[in-house]
């Protein structure tokens, strides 16, 4: 068995970024509480989540091959059928890893 030992300043950065990321999101909602929005803009923060994941994957099928267009495929039905976010990233994820040992 090893001894295995934390470096402090690891430790204090990762607390660090927990608590800067719970403020900001604790903050954000603090904020939206006090104001009211118009309905184009409440529209526009509830489709959000879905367009930075576009961003971040979309850049990544154009070099990609038929394991992932295959994972996209899954992930775009169940985004469809079930308007879960979450559900539909975890089912991707576990696509992709699936078509590439297939294909």
């Amino acid at each position: 068995m090893t001894n295995l030992q934390l470096d402090p300043f690891v430790v204090a950065v990762i607390v660090g970024m927990s608590v800067t990321t719970y403020l900001t999101k604790a903050g954000g909602l603090w904020l939206l509480s006090r104001i009211n929005l118009s309905q184009r803009l409440e529209s526009g923060l509830e489709i959000l989540p879905g367009a930075i994941v576009l961003s971040i994957l979309g850049p990544e099928l154009t070099t990609s091959g038929p394991a992932e267009w295959s994972a996209a495929a899954v992930v775009l039905l169940i985004v469809w059928r079930t308007e879960n976010v979450f559900l539909a990233l975890v089912c991707g994820v576990g696509s992709v890893l699936l078509f590439r040992n297939l294909i």
